[in-house]
């Protein structure tokens, strides 16, 4: 409690150093944000406190004090203070839930550099065993998908979001059903990258599903335009001449596209 209090004081003073910096373009704007400072540094002790946030007293300053604590968020990733870094994405994202940077920087910390910096404090890679360095992984990785539960409140229909959940229950929890599940949530989204569908391809043949993968293969090529080199049209109908040949596909059974 009382590191997680020191952090929440020392964002209070990196605000106030970037906006010395910002106080020539933008002072008045400054002047009223340290108007409120009291108030954020009681929200901030009552989060620390687990007693929830009276963002209320913040008004519109939520999304320029929560910019300031992201910039807080690099000086203390960079000293590798797990406690301190998780205690800040917590503020940032309450302090402003909105922007979707937040949460897929934070999910891919958690996920990623706290494994390293776990196991680093640990003894480092070359001295903790394999499956102590892969039980750290799982739980990191357990906890950013909590963490991506949370974005998902509040951004619903990101391909994002569920592209990262997919990639961390690949690298972080080695579970390429799960993985493969959330590639094709992430392409049901708007906007959705064409990578996210391949992938979901491509784990269902790894996981020997490769009429399914066939399947879908198949009916995500004529979605795909020829004339755009990241949807991959090309790759995808080898990948179907693939899964033919593996599958024993007819000649007269193979895929025929109408282009």
């Amino acid at each position: 409690m009382k590191s997680r209090l020191l952090v929440l004081s020392q964002v209070l003073g990196g605000l106030v150093l970037t906006g010395a910096v910002m106080r020539r373009v933008e002072a008045p704007l400054w002047a009223a944000l340290q108007a409120e400072r009291p108030a954020l540094r009681a929200a901030a002790m009552e989060a620390a406190a687990g007693q929830g946030m009276a963002l209320g007293v913040l008004g519109g300053f939520r999304a320029i004090a929560a910019d300031f604590a992201w910039i807080r968020v690099y000086v203390i990733w960079e000293k590798h203070d797990l406690p301190g870094t998780e205690t800040l994405l917590r503020l940032v994202t309450t302090l402003d839930p909105r922007p979707l940077y937040f949460w897929l920087n934070g999910a891919r910390i958690i996920a990623y550099d706290m494994t390293a910096w776990r196991i680093a404090a640990a003894g480092g890679y070359d001295a903790v065993p394999v499956a102590e360095q892969e039980q750290i992984g799982a739980r990191q990785a357990h906890l950013a998908l909590g963490w991506l539960d949370e974005a998902m409140v509040q951004h619903p229909a990101s391909a994002d979001l569920w592209i990262d959940r997919a990639n961390i229950e690949l690298n972080g929890r080695h579970d390429a059903a799960a993985a493969a599940e959330s590639y094709r949530h992430a392409w049901e989204q708007p906007h959705a990258p064409y990578y996210a569908a391949r992938l979901y391809g491509e784990l269902l043949r790894r996981l020997g599903r490769r009429t399914e993968a066939l399947q879908w293969l198949v009916k995500l090529y004529p979605q795909l335009p020829a004339d755009d080199d990241s949807a991959g049209a090309p790759l995808v109908l080898a990948r179907i001449r693939d899964l033919e040949r593996e599958l024993r596909v007819s000649p007269a059974g193979a895929y025929r596209p109408a282009r």
